[in-house]
């Protein structure tokens, strides 16, 4: 098997069960995968008896993105971003709309060869401050995560997961030993649409989020993809809203974004911007105090305002910062402190 150790990292999170196969325990999907196989992610492999992590190292791409993109507002606003990801997703989401990579395996997608150092010294030569684990879920290649963040951490570049936030608790405390910020896509807040669209539950990611605002120094932002007749209904926000006011706070950014037409859900029509715009005024009319509009062209609803005198303190153009009126962390009209990493 060392030749096996030589070409796929060997992976954590996994035990031998009674069936001769293995459990892998990264997620809560807990797949057993017979020899030759691959967990429901792709990635994950039985070779042998044992689990390979085969996308350890094996990037899709890379490229450098404005870290609004992510979207993270409240995190090193302006800067840039190295982002990638590998083939494979631990969810089924039915709207995906980065399909092509996490559907795909690796060995229908022409993955490149990058060692943890090179990712590092890679976002060193950009002068990039931040590396983003995103485009499919990095949960998946979490071995890979660990190994880049430590490197970062220790260069002080910092390291961003772009998550569904579908990960086991105890593998969570390792994948995140690292990492400085993460936007969680809360897809939906009912388990309807959780078990039909993405073929996953609603309770893991709300048990992520909890864990990671109360028990970790991550800076947490959430997106929220609006599908018309899916999850956008008034009731369903203002439950959401509710929800992460009690177990949140009132100062995590909340971004609503527009779905647009693709993978098997390629009937539904766009998010209109009234739907959004109406999401935000729930949010902020509930006591969130910082909420987004994304995937649509509207200032007023990616500016960030501060929650004291109403001063736009950041205003944005699509994914670019215009003006920042910051001084240090605090609104420079009145002082207010504004939550954030800047």
């Amino acid at each position: 098997m060392d030749s096996v150790s030589e070409i796929y990292h060997p992976a954590q999170w996994w035990k031998q069960i009674e069936t001769g196969k293995i459990l892998c325990t990264l997620c809560p999907r807990y797949c057993t995968i017979g020899e030759g196989q691959s967990g429901f992610c792709f990635i994950r492999q039985n070779i042998g008896g044992k689990l390979y992590s085969t996308g350890y190292g094996r990037p899709t791409g890379f490229a450098l993105d404005p870290i609004e993109k992510k979207p993270l507002y409240h995190f090193l606003p302006g800067s840039q971003i190295l982002s990638f990801g590998t083939a494979g997703c631990n969810l089924g989401c039915k709207f995906c709309q980065n399909w092509s990579i996490s559907k795909s395996k690796l060995d229908s997608v022409h993955s490149l060869y990058a060692p943890p150092e090179d990712v590092v010294s890679l976002a060193k030569r950009y002068d990039s401050p931040s590396i983003a684990f995103t485009y499919n879920d990095p949960v998946i290649f979490s071995e890979y995560v660990i190994d880049i963040s430590r490197l970062a951490r220790q260069t002080k570049i910092k390291s961003v997961m772009v998550t569904a936030g579908y990960i086991d608790r105890e593998a969570r405390k390792e994948v995140y030993k690292f990492i400085d910020a993460a936007n969680v896509d809360l897809k939906a807040f009912s388990e309807t649409f959780y078990n039909k669209l993405t073929f996953s539950h609603l309770s893991d990611v709300l048990d992520t989020l909890i864990w990671l605002k109360n028990e970790t120094d991550v800076w947490l932002e959430i997106t929220n993809l609006l599908i018309p007749d899916e999850n956008d209904s008034a009731d369903e926000l203002k439950r959401m809203c509710e929800w992460i006011l009690i177990n949140l706070g009132d100062e995590v950014p909340l971004h609503f974004t527009a779905f647009h037409p693709d993978f098997k859900m390629r009937g539904k029509n766009p998010t209109p911007l009234s739907t959004l715009n109406n999401a935000r005024n729930t949010a902020k009319g509930m006591g969130i105090k910082y909420c987004y509009t994304g995937n649509v062209h509207f200032t007023e609803g990616q500016n960030t305002y501060c929650p004291s005198c109403g001063m736009p303190i950041i205003e944005r153009d699509w994914h670019s910062v215009k003006k920042n009126k910051l001084t240090k962390n605090c609104c420079s009209g009145c002082g207010y402190k504004i939550a954030g990493i800047f």
